[in-house]
């Protein structure tokens, strides 16, 4: 599975954003999806996770509320709807594929990364 992660930009706080990534292969079905991100400086940190199924989804603590996280199986693409944004959510965000999970080692494909500046 090849992931391509689009729709990072800049932004000014309280505005919106919506991320995708887009997966390649006939397996899009079968994993989990995630949402992770990594400031400058930081870790690389959860944000948002879908089951296989979509029927499940879970979110930091830092995001809940704000983001919501979706997945399209005809189109092969999950998405991170970004709203009520903060400085803090500034990050690379990545998005992976795999096990359901909050740790990056839950997932097994990764996305290339896309850039969110969000300024006060």
């Amino acid at each position: 599975v090849q992931l391509q992660a689009s729709g990072g930009g800049l932004v000014q706080a309280g505005g919106s954003l919506r991320l995708s990534c887009a997966a390649s292969g006939r397996t899009f079905s079968s994993y989990a999806m995630g949402w992770f991100r990594q400031a400058p400086g930081k870790e690389r940190e959860f944000v948002a996770a879908i089951s296989w199924s979509g029927g499940s989804t879970y979110y930091a603590d830092s995001v809940k509320g704000r983001f919501t996280i979706s997945r399209d199986y005809d189109k092969n693409t999950v998405y991170l709807q970004m709203n009520s944004l903060r400085p803090e959510d500034t990050a690379v965000y990545y998005c992976a594929g795999g096990s359901l999970g909050t740790g990056p080692w839950d997932y097994y494909y990764w996305g290339q990364g896309t850039l969110v500046t969000v300024s006060s």
